[in-house]
């Protein structure tokens, strides 16, 4: 009977000690990054930097408290299987957030694009208007050569769209504009001048 008693206390440690030894939640976090990496692809790294830093801060938050939990005798992966867990349906969130960002950052690249184009266009026909004197000449000849440069720079911005690089053509196209501005400034000011 102590036998059977000692044999039963023994069992009840052995499988007390298995069910405490959980496995690690290898799965949880393979998936997990899964969801992370196809953030990456969806190009998360352009139209969601934030959200795909934060991602990538939780799972390593989840992953210390793996290895936290690994290191004891008794092991708990609750708190972890739960962090990985949302940071999986966080992932699928933030991907599906993505494409309409880039439709957005399109068409942000579209509208300065055209301002750009109006812009240049008003410069342009400007300074056909421009007057022409003994003084001027050079003062034209030069703004002539930046809209030249301007009307190269606005191939730029298309080639931009077409490669889906739309923050960088909205910034080449603003940038035009802002100097397409200036130039049709300048030819004002001549214009006003020759008027007095």
């Amino acid at each position: 009977m102590k036998n059977l008693m000692k044999l039963a206390v023994l069992g009840l440690v052995v499988v007390f000690l298995f069910t405490s030894c959980a496995k690690q939640p290898t799965q949880q976090i393979d998936e997990a990054k899964a969801a992370i990496a196809a953030v990456e692809a969806a190009k998360g790294n352009i139209y969601a930097k934030d959200e795909l830093k934060k991602l990538n801060d939780d799972l390593q938050a989840a992953l210390d408290e793996v290895n936290a939990q690994s290191k004891k005798l008794f092991k708990k992966y609750g708190k972890a299987k739960e962090m990985l867990a949302k940071v999986k349906t966080d992932a699928e969130a933030v991907k599906a957030l993505i494409p309409a960002r880039i439709e957005e950052a399109k068409n942000a690249a579209l509208t300065a694009q055209n301002e750009a184009k109006a812009a240049f266009d008003e410069a342009k026909a400007l300074l056909d208007k421009a007057p022409k004197g003994k003084g001027t000449k050079a003062d034209i000849e030069a703004m002539k050569a930046d809209l030249a440069g301007l009307e190269a720079q606005l191939t730029e911005v298309q080639t931009a769209i077409d490669g889906e690089d739309y923050f960088g053509a909205k910034d080449k196209a603003l940038s035009i504009k802002d100097k397409a501005a200036a130039i049709a400034e300048q030819v004002k000011a001549a214009i006003a001048k020759v008027k007095k």
